[in-house]
């Protein structure tokens, strides 16, 4: 696949390495060789490239603090001999968490990661196509027909056959898949799990991979990960 990509590292060795497994293995064009963050900035500003390979531990600007100053929708994929860092890049759009030193076979892993990220296989990275635009629907629970306004909904838990609905004063049962509830919303609901359904306008943060909603730590999995950052990247400033 033919792919643009940078690389920002303050490690010659390092960005050598990457040089050396991009031109070995791929079609990909580097287009550019950042050694500090002030320089990727300038780079980036008149260069436009798919992704990045972004080092975290660099002088004057870490990885992140860099990663926070670009746009969100710039595609990642972090390079770091530290593990530790690997939940706050979720935060972004990361493709990859590569730790050092990279060997080739982890980088042929990232590439299958990265081409297929730009092929569009994944489809939970599909936009949920909205089947009503209702403020309100009914549930039966049990005997009930409950009207419920999407405004008070929590989050949607899935458990088998069946889809818990949390509300702020109240929880109902669902006699119906998760993935057939998806289907019939739209923003700001959101799937960050297979067992999870979110209104973002009710989480309060986003930490360490986990969304949290009142008193609920939910986790995002990576299968959900850039539908959901995607649409919190369009109120992110």
């Amino acid at each position: 696949m033919n792919l643009s990509c940078a690389i920002i590292d303050d490690e010659p060795n390092a960005v050598n390495l990457l040089e050396m497994f991009i031109q070995q293995t791929t079609q990909w064009e580097l287009k550019g060789k950042c050694y500090d963050a002030l320089e990727a900035l300038t780079f980036l500003k008149d260069h436009s490239v798919d992704f990045i390979f972004l080092d975290i531990n660099m002088p004057h600007l870490t990885g992140m603090e860099l990663a926070s100053l670009l746009p969100p929708t710039t595609k990642i994929v972090f390079t770091t001999a530290y593990s530790e860092y690997a939940a706050d890049s979720y935060l972004f759009s990361t493709i990859d968490y590569l730790l050092k030193p990279i060997t080739l076979k982890r980088f042929l892993t990232a590439t299958q990661k990265i081409e297929s990220y730009f092929g569009n296989n994944e489809p939970a990275r599909q936009p949920i196509q909205p089947a009503i635009d209702y403020d309100y629907f009914f549930v039966k629970s049990g005997k009930v027909l409950q009207k419920i306004l999407l405004s008070t909904i929590l989050y949607f838990e899935g458990e088998k056959e069946y889809v818990r609905l949390i509300t702020g004063q109240e929880q109902l049962l669902i006699y119906r898949r998760l993935k057939d509830i998806e289907e019939q919303l739209s923003s700001p609901f959101v799937r960050v799990h297979n067992s999870y359904i979110i209104n973002t306008k009710q989480l309060t943060k986003v930490e360490d991979n986990h969304i949290h909603i009142a008193d609920k730590k939910i986790p995002i999995s990576e299968k959900f990960r850039d539908g959901f950052m995607a649409e919190i990247n369009k109120r992110r400033f």
